[in-house]
């Protein structure tokens, strides 16, 4: 008999030791409330508008984040999983190309 076996991702540390969680308040960066802010218009504030189309669901986002490597997902910060899968997802859905990415990314960074 074949046993299936689960293999743990890198981000799940549900129920390994772990040392306390301290919860502490912070002002959030204006680039983390931009990215906040892109969330909540592409899934919308419940996951959905009543009728119309979202362009990511949150289940997207966890998925794309889930799959950072180990290394990406150690250095990232919360907001920095959250804008990189948004972009993942936006490029999956074919709403963007990785070349117009590349372009306006080109612009923006001129603009500094």
């Amino acid at each position: 008999m074949k046993e299936n076996l689960v293999v743990r991702g890198h981000h799940d540390m549900g129920g390994l030791p772990a040392g306390k969680v301290e919860p502490t308040e912070h002002d959030y960066e204006d680039w983390e409330r931009r990215v906040d802010a892109r969330m909540v218009l592409c899934c919308g504030l419940t996951g959905g508008r009543q009728g119309k189309k979202r362009l990511m669901t949150v289940d997207e986002l966890r998925k794309n984040i889930e799959s950072l490597t180990p290394e990406t997902y150690d250095r990232t910060a919360y907001y920095e999983k959250w804008i990189t899968s948004l972009t993942q997802t936006l490029i999956q859905r074919g709403v963007i190309t990785t070349p117009e990415l590349a372009r306006k990314m080109h612009e923006v960074s001129r603009r500094a």
